[in-house]
């Protein structure tokens, strides 16, 4: 296949575009590096069927030669720290983005791939959460310029569909994690690694019992591939099954790391959902797809990345950026 992937040097985006080359197709990686990482272009060049422009999406997309068998939209900061500094460009990518995406798979006769997240969901009512849920969501709390311009890119996305038949797919990602993830990503994962590591508290929101279900990135991406290879336009849940809270969560990385670390407690960020776990009925009967590396595994596998320093150097945040953590 030759597959056009926005987001490319983003964490999510440069394990897919790894995945397709290692499985001997063609793929055109395009990122602005708002949030993706230039080592991950670097480490993908290598590959002689990778090829890469620097682009902003939302302005639009490269004037590919060539048929594309795919046009996968994987571009947007996804960590609350990174799309609350960059709003406006966060609802760019997630509107005219996508539509510049979808546009390019129309003209190449190309299948489309979104990527969409469990922030449509907000901050449910209802758990865990089906694709058939509409969400409880913020329509401008400091986590709306995500959560609404994801919904409007499904919206989109469905629209191209039902109006050009375009051969789309969606997924709604949970909580993923893994190599390659930035230093500074801002979510829980990350936040509790490195605070482990420099031997400092880690810092809970809250009062830690609020809950989230994970998944290792590698079964997120062969959840990917499976909804490639069959017909299904409506969307799709990929995420961890098992819900843990905070508090556990701290405690589970302390042991693997330095269990002689304090926990300290903070307050919890606006907007920060209490419960987000999926329903992933449609992907087991669907997809026969199910998360398979444990929680435990994962970790292991993600510190010991944290802890060869490979990490690509972040750039710094604009001026007067603030920071925070996130559970998501």
């Amino acid at each position: 296949m030759r597959l056009l992937l926005t987001g490319s040097a983003g964490f999510i985006g440069s394990h897919l575009a790894a995945h397709f080359l290692e499985g001997g197709h063609e793929v055109i990686g395009v990122d602005n590096y708002l949030s993706g990482q230039p080592a991950h272009t670097e480490r993908l060049r290598q590959h002689p069927s990778f090829s890469f422009v620097q682009a902003d999406v939302s302005l639009g997309l490269p004037d590919v030669a060539g048929a594309l068998d795919w046009v996968m939209h994987f571009a947007s900061p996804a960590s609350p720290p990174h799309y609350q500094q960059f709003p406006i460009e966060t609802l760019m990518v997630g509107a005219q983005g996508t539509q510049n995406a979808l546009e390019l798979a129309r003209h190449k006769g190309a299948r489309f791939f979104l990527a969409s997240t469990s922030e449509v969901y907000g901050d449910p009512l209802v758990h865990p959460q089906p694709e058939s849920y509409w969400g409880h969501v913020n329509p401008n709390g400091v986590r709306s310029c995500y959560d609404e311009a994801k919904r409007y890119a499904e919206a989109m996305t469905m629209a191209y569909r039902r109006m050009h038949g375009l051969d789309t797919r969606i997924i709604r990602i949970f909580n993923t994690y893994g190599p390659h993830m930035r230093a500074d990503d801002g979510r829980v994962v990350t936040n509790f690694i490195n605070q482990a590591l420099a031997g400092e508290a880690l810092t809970v929101q809250g009062d830690g019992q609020q809950t989230r279900s994970f998944q290792y990135v590698s079964d997120l991406i062969r959840g990917i591939v499976r909804l490639m290879d069959v017909t299904y336009h409506d969307p799709v849940n990929l995420g961890g099954t098992e819900p843990i809270t905070m508090l556990r969560f701290a405690e589970v990385v302390r042991s693997l790391i330095n269990p002689g670390v304090p926990v300290r407690f903070v307050p919890l960020a606006a907007d920060d959902p209490r419960q987000r776990q999926p329903d992933i009925t449609v992907a087991r009967t669907l997809l026969g797809w199910a998360p398979e590396v444990s929680l435990d595994e994962g970790l292991r596998r993600t510190v010991a990345y944290f802890r060869q320093g490979t990490l690509p150097a972040a750039p710094p945040p604009p001026a007067g950026a603030a920071l925070h953590q996130s559970a998501d």
